[in-house]
């Protein structure tokens, strides 16, 4: 039991579990299943355990704890899930039930936390400033999330929303976010809010990997989204480096995939900077899909 630390990633459709050697963090059981979060909340716990329990059959050991990356946040004030876009979570005590349910102790982490957790300790940090006293972890996607980690240690902060960064409004007479606020930084360079701006000045729906060929070929509407949101991402990571001077920051998910961000992007920085130079790297994740669920198993390590 001593020899292994373990961890659960809380996606969409799906719950995986990782087991870790904790002599040299080699991953020696990684299993994956459907959650079936559309059956409910009590469904989801009993998949859970039904994965847990698979997975300590088949290593002959049961633990006691489990890191659990989720799609939300654990409010400390309520004690109760808050801002999961799998819905089921939301406004219950997911620790307390899992660690009842499983009998082990339960930690928990937003599913951005545990990425910026793994990818410093077995990933892209340990090559580019294994140092780094502060890394800031950033997912681009469907939605903009963010992950602080100081000093090995993931940071969740008073109300559990620490590196909520897609949710600080930028553009305040801009479009709603379905959080309440206006403009928030998700509306402007998550995949959709570049597919939207798009959609604004053409009429024509297309989905972000062929606006992003457009701009390549010159064309004027698809090279705005594109010179869009270079500018806005170098605004926005320059708040984040005057608050906390990180020394790498990830930026991961799909539209993290676009080339520039680490050229024109990481130039457009400098101009909002509260410094004449710009030394921090700003770099992809190396780890894929595995960061997630490594990375929770790293909050019970």
């Amino acid at each position: 039991m001593d020899h292994y630390y373990w961890g659960i990633d809380l996606g969409g459709t799906k719950v995986e579990c990782a087991v870790m050697a904790r002599s040299d963090d080699r991953c020696v059981l990684r299993e994956r299943i459907p959650s079936q979060a559309e059956k409910g909340y009590t469904h989801l716990l009993q998949r859970i355990k039904l994965l847990v329990d698979s997975c300590a059959e088949q290593l002959g050991c049961y633990p006691n704890a489990i890191g659990f990356g989720t799609p939300g946040a654990l409010d400390p004030a309520t004690g109760v899930m808050k801002n999961c876009n799998s819905t089921a979570l939301n406004g219950r005590p997911l620790d307390t039930d899992l660690a009842e349910l499983l009998n082990v102790k339960v930690r928990l982490a937003n599913d951005a936390n545990c990425l910026v957790l793994a990818e410093t300790q077995l990933g892209v940090v340990q090559q580019v400033n294994p140092g780094a006293e502060v890394v800031f972890g950033i997912i681009m996607g469907t939605g903009v999330g963010a992950g602080i980690v100081v000093n090995g240690k993931v940071i969740n902060g008073l109300h559990g929303i620490a590196g909520e960064w897609g949710h600080n409004v930028i553009e305040p007479e801009g479009r709603a976010c379905y959080c309440g606020k206006y403009g928030c930084l998700e509306t402007v360079i998550s995949g959709p809010g570049l597919e939207q701006a798009y959609h604004a000045r053409t009429g024509v729906h297309l989905s972000l990997s062929d606006i992003m060929q457009l701009a390549q070929q010159g064309n004027v509407d698809a090279r705005y989204v594109e010179e869009r949101l270079i500018h806005y991402f170098g605004l926005a990571v320059a708040q984040v480096i005057n608050i906390l001077d990180p020394g790498v920051i990830i930026v991961g998910g799909g539209v993290g995939n676009i080339d520039k961000l680490y050229d024109e992007g990481r130039q457009a920085i400098i101009p909002h900077l509260f410094n004449s130079v710009l030394k921090t790297p700003v770099v992809k994740p190396i780890l894929g899909d595995s960061a997630g669920v490594f990375g929770a198993a790293m909050l019970v390590k």
